[in-house]
């Protein structure tokens, strides 16, 4: 037989045993693509406006922007960024990582779950329904919380902003949003770490820092820690915090954390009349035990989960030293210091603030811990 005729007898072959394309010797036509556009329609229909369980919450600006689609069979996953302002409290929008997953129904996709993206961080409603309670000053949202606690953090809170007003005069909000989690472990989905880097604080501030309005500034209250501290405790845990709100936008990498938070404690405790032993007592028991810090503390000795005592001492240590700049140089220079070295090198900022070197500020300040705490 000659090759065209074999050629043309293996065709015959081949039709006989596979006459339709239907067959399963035909080669099987291409997977259609996922219905990205169906489920986007979806996932924008189901998000134009918040959900009515949220009705209590001040939201605008709510949205959903879907990034990718992932489908499997009648399931179909959707990454968007959600996101919102709380009106009147959020001075640039607030974002969210979500995972959106939907069903199809017929030829319809309904969407059946909304979560956190893998690796992002909850939203407090992610945690249970949400109460709100405003007050002149502030916006509490807590989950698994009783009214009657919701009503005395609003109280605190009103009572904070105004002491913080007073200590950084310079334009901010002067409003708050406080957030009121049920649990430690809450507390640490809200906040992407590990429950025990919380355990034993009062409250933690979120946010971005740098120049504008902080997206997502919240003071975040640990149910854990918040509610066993005095009234005296609980009114400087919060001024604290909510300091580290008004001056998120004059705060930078450049800023030594001994400034940050030294400057957070003395506005809370600008408006008392506690003494450097009390409020310093770690630092005090140091140095009257001869460990006199040779040194402005670290950025690294902030750092919780460590040393407690250690943590204490930096935490005290900074509150001494922007107390010494406050009674030496006065507080515009403290205000001023602030807001130099959130934008240029300390020893500039030192020196255009105060007229003094780092050498020259670290001598000052030792010699007033060895008068106040020796």
């Amino acid at each position: 037989m000659t090759p065209v005729r074999r050629r043309a007898a293996l065709r015959l072959l081949a039709l006989a045993l596979c006459p339709l394309p239907a067959a399963g010797c035909a080669d099987p036509a291409p997977r259609a693509p996922a219905d990205d556009g169906a489920v986007r329609r979806a996932v924008a229909d189901w998000s134009a406006a918040p959900p009515a369980r949220l009705a209590g919450i001040p939201l605008e600006g709510w949205s959903y922007e879907v990034t990718s689609v992932r489908q499997s069979g009648v399931r179909a996953f959707a990454r968007a960024e959600l996101r919102y302002r709380l009106a009147g409290y959020d001075g640039a929008p607030a974002s969210s990582a979500r995972e959106v997953e939907l069903a199809r129904d017929g030829t319809a996709w309904r969407v059946t779950a909304d979560r956190p993206a893998p690796g992002a961080v909850a939203q407090l409603w992610d945690q249970g329904e949400v109460a709100a309670v405003r007050g002149a000053h502030c916006l509490v949202l807590g989950a698994g919380q009783t009214p009657q606690a919701l009503a005395a953090l609003a109280a605190e809170a009103d009572r904070a902003v105004p002491a913080v007003t007073a200590a950084w005069p310079r334009p901010w909000a002067r409003r708050v949003v406080v957030l009121a989690p049920a649990t430690l472990e809450a507390v640490a989905a809200l906040l992407g770490r590990p429950a025990d880097t919380y355990r034993g604080l009062g409250a933690v501030t979120t946010g971005s820092t740098g120049g504008g309005p902080a997206p997502a500034d919240r003071v975040v209250v640990n149910p854990e820690g918040y509610p066993g501290l005095s009234e005296a405790g609980r009114r400087i845990v919060l001024t604290h915090e909510v300091t580290h709100v008004a001056t998120r936008a004059a705060t930078s990498a450049s800023t030594p954390l001994w400034l940050s938070e030294g400057f957070a404690d003395w506005a809370a405790y600008r408006q008392t009349a506690t003494a450097p032993a009390d409020g310093a007592p770690e630092l005090a028991r140091a140095v009257r035990r001869g460990e006199l810090p040779g040194a402005l503390p670290a950025d690294g000795s902030f750092t919780f989960g460590g040393d407690p005592q250690a943590t204490a001492r930096a935490y005290g240590g900074a509150w001494l030293a922007c107390r010494l700049v406050a009674a030496r140089w006065g507080e515009p220079a403290l205000v001023r210091l602030y807001e130099l070295a959130g934008r240029e090198p300390l020893p500039a900022a030192l020196g255009e603030a105060l007229g003094v070197d780092l050498p020259g500020l670290t001598a000052a300040w030792r010699q007033t811990l060895r008068e106040e705490l020796g």
